[in-house]
């Protein structure tokens, strides 16, 4: 491939144009003089969500540390977004937030957040990468092999040109496999871009990913928001085994509300105007069903079921080739209800980014890179993937670890001791935000709270599946700390 030029390496292929490609892409081009992204749908500037993405028409809020990484990366990218209408809020201001014991703190955390559609980021930030003077879009094609030299570094892939319906419409009649050299391979193909299947036939051995069948179904409607509301967000968030049905109602740009209801195993909210409105009105959250009541029912319906964890722990590959990275859904996919994926997704480009500046700094190549950047990315999967699969497999009255349900346990307390404290509440909103650490919430002066007698009494106080919520004028100040904001599925 070609030398360095400027302090800068050849060429990086990006394979995978949703999020976590595009970004990829934006940390690819400081330091490389061409970065092609590989990309199987029909995309311009001006593409939104992809066809193909199913998860990408439901509720999305990127976690405040996803949003500090994005505005870092696209400076001014928020304000963008902010003139399109999507609000920006404190997490603790405007947001009913309901978890088993009651209503959150409406009281200042300092943690900011922005909701909006998935179809509006993604054309915000498709837009700055690909009018990028390094990035080039190749489109439709589909990626069908890894390249490797004698010393078995990957060279680069193998694509296949689709037809003008992109991947839906197969391979063109004939289309001869295109050969595209690299120094670099980044592999954001996403949760059904078959990244294992290409290592084995490159002789390369793939670890069993880890999986956590969360047996979740969402379905989500957008609709016309109203004016004068004192909330931008309602939630009732699911916890098990008493709790299988939630649902979050997100402002979004335009004026417009997505509403995504969710619920566990045989909870599956109805798609018909009536059926779905019942399945609101069934919540704790009454904001849900009034909020619903007046649609009209004609928008489009959209369901995504079949939903699980899943972790392919790439890290633990002895014979991972060099010159080959991935992220993004390519290697974890998270329950969508925890709100992760797109910050993971964002701090693993960011990372990327840093390792790359290193390697610079220091004058080194990028042999050496690879197998350091996939633990580095198990490293941050770890921490949002233990917190979101100890609650899943609560699900499970079988297979439930002792890990797991200390982790439970814990948490039911501490959510009743953040029904009367904000303080608790406003550290929880930093951990699940991921701008602080997990082991905030066990500060002493948290520990005080959880463990003081009493407090096992108030978590018992969870309540059942089908028993009605505290309504908010009744709650007051019995509000409960937060979760897990803005169901996100991410690429």
């Amino acid at each position: 491939m070609s030398g360095e030029t400027a302090g800068r390496w050849g060429r990086a292929v990006v394979v995978g144009g949703g999020f976590a490609g595009l970004v990829a892409a934006r940390v690819l081009a400081d330091r490389f003089d061409e970065v092609t992204v590989l990309e199987q749908d029909q995309v311009t500037p001006e593409t939104g969500v992809h066809p193909h993405a199913p998860q990408g028409w439901h509720a999305h809020a990127l976690l405040a540390k996803g949003a500090e990484v994005l505005e870092r990366l696209f400076p001014g990218l928020r304000a963008e977004l902010r003139e399109q209408g999507a609000p920006v809020y404190d997490y603790g201001e405007r947001v009913s937030f309901l978890l088993p014991t009651g209503y959150a703190p409406r009281a200042r955390t300092g943690v900011l957040i922005q909701s909006f559609t998935r179809d509006l980021l993604e054309r915000g930030i498709r837009r700055r990468v690909l009018t990028l003077p390094q990035v080039r879009s190749v489109a439709p094609v589909r990626c069908e092999q890894l390249t490797a030299g004698p010393d078995g570094r990957v060279t680069g892939v193998r694509y296949r040109v689709l037809g003008d319906e992109g991947a839906g419409a197969g391979a063109a009649a004939g289309a001869e496999l295109v050969e595209l050299e690299a120094d670099l391979v980044v592999d954001a193909s996403g949760r059904s871009g078959r990244l294992e299947d290409r290592l084995r036939a490159f002789g390369v051995h793939a670890p069993a990913p880890r999986v956590l069948d969360a047996r979740i179904t969402y379905t989500t409607v957008h609709l016309p928001r109203p004016d004068g509301l004192d909330y931008d967000v309602a939630y009732q968030m699911t916890f098990a085994p008493g709790i299988p049905r939630g649902g979050v109602l997100l402002a979004v740009e335009h004026g417009r509300w997505t509403c995504s209801l969710f619920g566990y195993g045989d909870q599956t909210p109805p798609t018909d105007p009536e059926g779905y409105l019942d399945f609101a009105h069934s919540l704790g959250n009454p904001h849900l069903g009034e909020q619903l009541a007046d649609r009209a029912g004609g928008e489009p319906v959209h369901r995504y079921t079949n939903v699980n964890s899943r972790w392919f722990q790439y890290h633990r590959s002895h014979d991972w080739p060099e010159r080959l990275v991935s992220l993004g859904d390519a290697v974890c996919v998270f329950d969508p209800v925890y709100g992760q994926g797109l910050t993971v997704a964002a701090l693993e480009a960011d990372l990327l980014r840093r390792m790359l500046a290193e390697r610079r700094d220091a004058g080194k190549g990028l042999d050496g890179l690879a197998r350091r950047y996939q633990r580095g990315v198990a490293r941050v999967v770890l921490a949002p993937w233990t917190v979101s699969g100890n609650s899943d497999l609560m699900w499970d009255p079988e297979h439930r670890p002792l890990g797991a349900r200390i982790a439970h346990a814990y948490n039911r307390r501490l959510f009743a001791a953040a029904v009367h404290d904000p303080a608790v509440w406003a550290r929880f909103a930093r951990v699940v935000n991921m701008v602080a650490s997990p082991a905030t919430l066990f500060h002493p002066s948290v520990l005080a709270k959880v463990l003081r007698p009493g407090a096992d009494r108030r978590a018992a106080s969870t309540l059942p599946a089908g028993t009605p919520h505290p309504a908010p004028a009744q709650a007051g100040a019995q509000s409960v700390s937060a979760g897990q904001a803005g169901a996100d599925a991410s690429d």
